[in-house]
């Protein structure tokens, strides 16, 4: 199927030949849906957190031992093209006649054009845009009064002004202060600055990013940094990296044939966010929290983050502590463990880590038991955040059968769902929550050994999409998510936390809610 050049240029990317033929296979197959067993909820596999058990878990992680290192993973890859879907739109088909301005007066929609340049000012980013403005000749009032929106836009969007459409999401202005405004990124430095600090007062912080934007992201960090570290008394080690070119999908034409450029070369298109789990298997850290980019408010609304990023923390401590106990147990030849502690040891999988056991275990016999409870208790551990599901989108929380008939939870994207199996969809529609993205990982063994990370993804969790690229049609596969396939054979505790500490910024209207205002 493939020929030479196919082969360098395979070569070359540091893929797999093996792998892009199992890419193949699954786009003339497809990617098996999940078995939905229950939707995770309150009373039965998502853990409420009392006030008083809050102070004792965030006591738990703040008191840590001094050896255990501490990072902040930050997603923050790709241009913030998305959030100006509306503002396109707008330049595209406002034609400056009095019709379309009829229109334009008329929609007072949460999103809708006139609430954008009726709170204009209001934008962080409102002083740059008049200022670039101004370099051209042009008052935004004069413009405004004028109804001349195309051009403010323009300046807004594109390379002749502040070329927002171009740039990465962190770094565009998303909150202002008395006297200056913040970016999504530095508003991630005040928060790992608060919760991620080691003993001696640094913070480590990581981002994944675009080679691209890697000078625009140390150009504001040189400029930045050393305010922030004042104000929050510590220091900032900033590190990032970026997708890598292995971790890209082979693109098929509408007949699953791999689907070549002009020049006949194989196109490849990036993986999705669960090929991060590449970039995340390199930190060494025993704890870290993963956080997308757009997800910060300003500081007057950050208490609960801190507080439930660290009860988090705690909680993951607590049920790592017990598993290192065991597995020291466990994984000793010369320890003959009683009848009695092997039982021990899988009520905590089945009532903490929420491991329902299959038929088939046998429980009486203790080799076949404590080789079960080995490969259970030896793996990676992540407490995810839940908030009730108000309409957001977003994976959401379930318990899922597995491949050796064990059900545990797992994070479900809608599109991994078979929508027409009737019982799957009334598990679905029982659904009271969602991830926002909130996660604490132990990603060390109880050796303190970093684990392998890319061994406890399920391959059979990607999936496949239509696209198109010159006009002509394509599938594109994604890898299994991050949160979701990617860390499916992690052992993984749901942990209820409050919807203020989930405030993304999916368009430029949401930095409107007043969550995002100062």
């Amino acid at each position: 199927m493939f020929s030479k050049k196919d082969l360098s240029l395979i070569k070359k990317r540091g893929m797999d030949k093996t792998k892009i033929e199992e890419q193949l296979k699954h786009f003339e197959t497809g990617f098996p849906k999940v078995n939905l067993v229950n939707p995770a909820i309150i009373t039965d596999g998502i853990m409420r957190i009392e006030d008083e058990e809050i102070k004792v878990f965030r006591d738990n992680y703040i008191n840590r031992p001094k050896k255990l290192s501490v990072i902040k993973f930050v997603p923050a890859s790709g241009a913030a093209t998305r959030m100006f879907q509306k503002l396109y739109d707008f330049i595209k088909n406002y034609q400056e006649t009095e019709e379309d301005y009829l229109a334009y007066m008329k929609d007072k929609s949460p999103e809708g054009m006139f609430k954008f340049f009726e709170n204009i000012e209001d934008f962080a980013f409102f002083v740059d845009l008049r200022a670039a403005l101004q370099k051209k000749g042009m008052d935004i009032e004069r413009l405004l009064e004028k109804n001349n929106f195309k051009e403010i836009l323009n300046t807004l969007l594109y390379a002749n002004g502040l070329n927002y459409s171009n740039k990465p999401k962190g770094l565009l202005r998303f909150h202002k202060y008395q006297d200056y405004s913040r970016t999504a990124f530095e508003e991630h430095w005040a928060e790992a600055l608060h919760y991620a600090k080691n003993y001696k007062g640094t913070a480590q912080l990581h981002l994944t990013i675009s080679e691209e934007h890697k000078k625009l992201f140390a150009r504001k960090l040189k400029k930045s940094r050393s305010a922030f570290e004042k104000k929050y008394d510590g220091k900032l080690k900033v590190t990032f990296s970026y997708q890598k070119a292995s971790t890209d999908t082979i693109a098929v034409d509408m007949e699953n044939k791999p689907f070549k450029n002009v020049d006949e070369s194989i196109l490849f298109r990036p993986g999705g966010h669960g090929a991060l789990i590449e970039n995340l298997n390199e930190l060494k850290a025993d704890l870290v929290f993963i956080k997308n980019i757009d997800n910060v408010v300003p500081d007057r609304l950050k208490e609960p983050t801190y507080k439930y990023k660290e009860a988090l923390a705690g909680v993951l401590l607590k049920y790592q502590a017990q598993m290192f106990h065991y597995m020291n147990e466990l994984d000793n030849p010369k320890l003959d463990l009683s009848a009695d502690k092997l039982n021990e040891m899988l009520s905590f999988s089945v009532e903490q880590l929420c491991i329902k056991t299959p038929k088939t275990l046998k429980t009486d016999n203790p080799d076949k038991l404590r080789a079960y409870l080995l490969k259970k208790f030896n793996r990676p551990i992540r407490v995810c955040g839940m908030v009730v599901n108000e309409g957001e989108p977003g994976g959401g929380p379930f318990w899922v059968k597995n491949s050796d008939n064990s059900s545990s939870l797992h994070i479900i994207e809608s599109s991994q769902i078979d929508h027409e199996d009737k019982k799957q969809a009334k598990i679905l529609a029982a659904s009271t929550h969602f991830n926002p993205v909130d996660l604490v990982c132990g990603i060390k063994d109880y050796k303190g050994k970093k684990f392998d990370l890319t061994q406890f993804v399920d391959p059979e969790t990607g999936f496949i999409s239509k696209k198109a690229h010159n006009g002509a049609p394509l599938k594109a596969m994604e890898l299994p998510g991050l949160w979701n396939g990617a860390m499916a054979d992690w052992n993984t505790i749901f942990v209820e936390v409050p919807t203020i500490t989930f405030n993304p910024v999916k368009t430029i209207f949401d930095l409107l809610r007043v969550e995002h205002r100062n």
